[in-house]
């Protein structure tokens, strides 16, 4: 047999493969379709977030290759969230235009087969999700390098919206641009913290080019759009939505860089076993209260991983404080601690309970 039949055969094995993987989705999707009616008539919520992570889970643990491993999760994802679609179609709300790394989060999360939801600003989220207009909201919270986002600390305070999940994403940054040239670029835009991240690697590299501020990198990108002169930095998921040419691709300056986002809800989760809380609390203005509020944490050897202050509004010198800890709210010596803390602070606040690096 010669090279070109041989390649012909193969791909015509490919192409048997390919309709047996069709027809077994249509099969995986008429059961989805009868879980569904079960559900309906049970009275029981369509999206069962932990049995999609186990069913992922599992595929992993059963991988044997060749097929990349990293690419299981992508690639599951979407046909989970493909046939979710078929019992009832989630509203999901998120920070920024289409392509933004909160969008990113989203689909990571959920797939592609919801109606996502651009939001121009945090406020506009907490209130979908505490109106029930939307299922979810995502918001940042905090990045690996530049910090934690005030903005969603503050809503905490006054909303009665909950903390269901938090999703890990790696930010990485492109340089993008309409003609893909370097030579045209006479004006760089990006989010501030997109372009702190960058700082180092745009002044070795465009040190005389004017950069400029964006409410996001997926504004950026829509700008680089309009004008060959104006590049962006942004994520590989704007070069495809906005049909831009990669000058450059991962130019932060720290390649260990993180963004930690919140899924936002009504609903409560229940305990997974690899959980974190989340609480707000303000405390007297005296010496040791912040001492004698933390001190339970350490006889119970549970483990703090956040704590950040923000100021009370109207109030000098006062700060509210949110911590989050390992553990879920239903832990027996979670409870205990939460409990104990209650004559210690003038207000707490619990936010949540929901597993950790969804």
């Amino acid at each position: 047999m010669g090279r070109q039949d041989r390649i012909q055969d193969l791909r015509q094995r490919i192409d048997a493969l390919d309709r047996q993987i069709l027809h077994l989705l249509n099969e995986r999707a008429e059961i989805v379709l009868e879980v569904g009616k079960v559900k309906l008539e049970e009275k029981i919520g369509s999206y069962d977030p932990d049995r999609e992570a186990e069913i992922l889970r599992h595929l992993i643990q059963e991988h044997s290759g060749p097929f990349p491993k990293q690419a299981i999760v992508p690639v599951f994802r979407e046909i989970v969230s493909a046939c979710r679609l078929l019992e009832r179609k989630l509203a999901v709300i998120y920070l920024g235009p289409p392509a933004s790394h909160t969008h990113q989060a989203c689909v990571k999360h959920f797939g592609i087969s919801i109606e996502a939801i651009s939001s121009e600003n945090i406020w506009d989220i907490f209130e979908s999700v505490e109106k029930e207009k939307v299922d979810f909201g995502i918001v940042p919270i905090e990045n690996s390098t530049e910090g934690v986002v005030n903005q969603t600390l503050d809503m905490f305070i006054g909303s009665e919206v909950k903390i269901w999940g938090e999703i890990m994403v790696q930010i990485s940054h492109d340089l993008l641009s309409k003609s893909g040239r370097c030579q045209d670029i006479r004006k760089i835009v990006s989010h501030p913290s997109a372009l702190a991240q960058c700082r180092e690697w745009l002044r070795k590299n465009f040190p005389e080019v004017e950069k400029v501020e964006t409410a996001s990198t997926a504004k950026a990108a829509q700008l680089a759009v309009q004008d060959k002169a104006v590049a962006a930095v942004a994520g590989s998921l704007a070069a495809r939505l906005y049909g831009l040419k990669v000058i450059e691709s991962k130019i932060e300056d720290h390649l260990q860089n993180y963004t930690r986002f919140l899924i936002l809800s009504h609903q409560f989760r229940e305990k997974t076993g690899r959980d974190r809380t989340s609480i707000l609390f303000s405390i007297p203005h005296s010496p040791g209260s912040l001492f004698r509020v933390l001190k339970p944490f350490d006889e119970r050897k549970i483990n703090l991983t956040k704590i950040e202050s923000r100021p009370v509004k109207n109030k000098p010198w006062e700060y509210i404080f949110f911590l989050d800890f390992e553990g879920h709210v239903s832990d027996a010596h979670i409870h205990e601690t939460l409990k104990e803390m209650e004559d210690k602070v003038l207000f707490m606040k619990f936010l949540g309970s929901y597993p950790r690096n969804a």
